[in-house]
């Protein structure tokens, strides 16, 4: 089977992370992205040099793209790199505010120019209202949009610990580049998107806003705990082994209590007979929990979990994480050697993923110019 998106041309225009994981996806189904760099590289390049010498995020989000240098103040690059605007199909962004517009790549003058285009563009803040023209990174965007102040433990606020509003922004943006393609198949236009990585998180942030605006007040941190489910949260066992539960439903309790706690008892409990009542009274309910697990070697516990049906996953580390069974891999070969990465969460049964090179600052520079030449 052909990749999905072959035949599709995508020229980005890109540094960082949201950009970046919006075009790679692309990249991993099949199109064709040129991405656009300065002189010394995309500054994701930088940010660490742990894979034998490369950084982490660009080996992740740039496998499978073609990388051209080009200094778009200059007239003649300029004009280059509108000839590729012309033959594309997508055209991304994610320059600084107005950066894009000042230089001739705004999405009105290449709509105007090019009807078929989708241009996508990715900001901070979008290009409306008072904090448009604002600089925004991620954990910006985590503190600006309420994300840290519902995550951590009680005593103070906490960072995600993934680039979460990156990540969002280049999800809504994909999803919005593939709408757009059935919009130009039906009607032959092409369309102009912008996603924000702060409209991305206010989205991500729906349930805990509803709770304050509805409810009159928003969820507290509570670490490793479902601020509304209980018992949902973290335990130790006898030997230090953090174990997660998560009881959805009354039947779910009743098998907790009876097979892994052996405490029948607590069923009846008015303080635990239904979740509202357990989330009340979650102090009482954690201390029994934590009690009984506390004298359980974690396989053992992990064995009557399962036997009774009830959800569970252990707290691992990053470390547990590179050695876990359940995890998938590919290697992509980089400027400096071959990587591990993760393989791609989306699966085409029946068909093998083949992961494309990450590219040297420039490695397509010539080919491309002599490609795109007047």
């Amino acid at each position: 089977m052909a990749a999905p998106l072959e035949g599709i041309l995508v020229v980005a225009l890109e540094h960082a992370v949201a950009a970046p994981f919006c075009s790679s996806r692309l990249a991993d189904a099949g199109a064709r992205v040129i991405k656009i760099e300065r002189p010394e590289g995309d500054f994701a390049r930088a940010y660490d040099h742990v894979v034998h010498g490369e950084s982490a995020y660009f080996v992740w989000l740039n496998r499978g793209k073609e990388s051209i240098v080009l200094d778009i103040k200059e007239p003649g690059d300029a004009a280059l790199l509108q000839r590729m605007t012309a033959r594309a199909d997508v055209f991304i962004q994610n320059l600084a505010a107005g950066a894009a517009e000042r230089a001739g790549f705004g999405p009105v003058a290449l709509r105007r120019r090019y009807p078929r285009l989708i241009t996508c563009e990715i900001s901070g803040y979008g290009d409306e209202g008072p904090y448009r023209d604002m600089k925004a990174f991620d954990l910006l965007i985590q503190c600006e949009a309420g994300l840290a102040s519902i995550t951590g433990v009680p005593e103070r606020p906490g960072r995600v610990g993934v680039s979460v509003a990156d990540i969002a922004c280049g999800i809504y943006a994909h999803a919005g580049i593939l709408q757009a393609r059935y919009h130009r198949e039906r009607t032959g236009e092409g369309s102009a998107i912008a996603i924000s990585l702060f409209d991305s998180i206010a989205d991500w942030m729906t349930v805990p806003l509803l709770h304050h605006d509805y409810g009159g007040k928003a969820p507290e941190r509570v670490g490793l705990r479902h601020p509304g489910i209980a018992p949902y949260g973290a335990f130790a066992t006898a030997d230090g082994k953090q174990v997660v539960i998560s009881i959805q439903n009354e039947r779910e309790w009743r098998n907790l209590c009876e097979k892994v706690l052996e405490r029948p008892d607590m069923t009846d409990d008015a303080r635990f007979d239904s979740n509202t009542r357990r989330v009340v009274n979650r102090p009482a309910l954690d201390g029994e929990i934590a009690a009984i697990f506390g004298r359980v070697p974690y396989a053992e516990l992990l064995s009557k979990l399962r036997e009774a049906g009830i959800a569970f996953a252990s707290v691992n580390t990053v470390a547990e994480l590179s050695g876990h069974q359940q995890l998938r891999r590919v290697v992509a070969d980089s400027p400096t050697g071959p990587v591990d990465l993760v393989a791609p969460p989306i699966r085409w049964r029946g068909e093998e993923f083949r992961v494309r090179p990450v590219p040297a600052v420039g490695q397509h520079s010539r080919s491309l110019r002599e490609e795109f030449a007047e």
